[in-house]
């Protein structure tokens, strides 16, 4: 069994945006209040991450984050990897090194945002201790067998993660046929939805249904939410078996 937590469901900017006072960036219904994207996976003890986001150290405490086994990273951008650097208070902790697993291009890009972690410069406040394994097939991650599925946000090849009967597929605005083939026989998908209008980089609410309709998973969490969607009062009613997803939904995966 293993135990899914959505830390948080928001686009880049969060939500509420910055100085915005449309309805939902005023709402006081909870879940439009919504921190950057990423998941705590809990399997047989063990703690995985799907990406650290910006907010990660305010999911950490919120969410009683009791330790980090192991990190996936689905691509590069500063909302999926700024968290990072909180990862060195595990460090301490666990005493031990942390596996972040990812893309060559993306494992390239946290050694040059984090150039403190990877190189000999200046001590002082402590670094974090990451062990960076680049991807490009299954591999365990703290035991757990993850299958990387291949996606394109706009042009830029990032990876969503499948584990056992279910699956992750943040960022994106297009799945090629080998990531479809990876998606069969899903119990829950969480899976980008930007927002009702059309996007250069994400799938809009349509497409997102109509991949979720395509890859037929029993549930699908839509994630990734930017201030027009209105978890109150939403356009139009969802399929049976779609939801919008909110920070800190909780479910089990067989």
């Amino acid at each position: 069994m293993m135990r899914a937590t959505l830390l948080g469901t928001g686009t880049s900017t969060g939500v509420p945006l910055i100085g915005c006072q449309c309805p939902v960036c005023t709402s006081d219904d909870p879940r439009n209040r919504r921190l950057r994207p990423s998941m705590m996976l809990e399997v047989d003890g063990a703690v995985i991450l799907i990406d650290t986001s910006s907010d990660f150290r305010q999911q950490a405490l919120r969410y009683a984050i009791p330790r980090v086994d192991a990190v996936l990273y689905t691509h590069l951008h500063a909302d999926h990897i700024l968290g990072l650097d909180d990862l060195r208070v595990y460090n301490f902790r666990q005493r031990a090194s942390i596996p972040c697993f990812g893309s060559e291009e993306t494992l390239a890009a946290l050694k040059r945002t984090f150039r403190y972690a990877f190189e000999e410069v200046t001590e002082g406040g402590g670094v974090p201790s990451i062990d960076l394994v680049p991807i490009d097939g299954p591999f365990e991650a703290a035991g757990t067998a993850v299958t990387p599925v291949p996606l394109f946000h706009g042009s830029l090849p990032v990876y969503g993660y499948r584990i056992g009967a279910f699956a992750y597929l943040t960022d994106c605005n297009r799945i090629p046929e080998e990531g479809w083939s990876l998606l069969g026989d899903l119990d829950v998908l969480v899976l980008d939805a930007l927002r009702y209008r059309p996007h250069s980089t994400h799938f809009n609410v349509e497409q997102a249904l109509a991949a979720a309709a395509r890859i037929g998973a029993r549930r699908t969490l839509l994630t990734h939410i930017a201030h027009e969607i209105d978890h109150t009062a939403p356009r139009f009613p969802l399929p049976a078996g779609v939801e919008f997803g909110y920070d800190g939904l909780i479910f089990d995966v067989e």
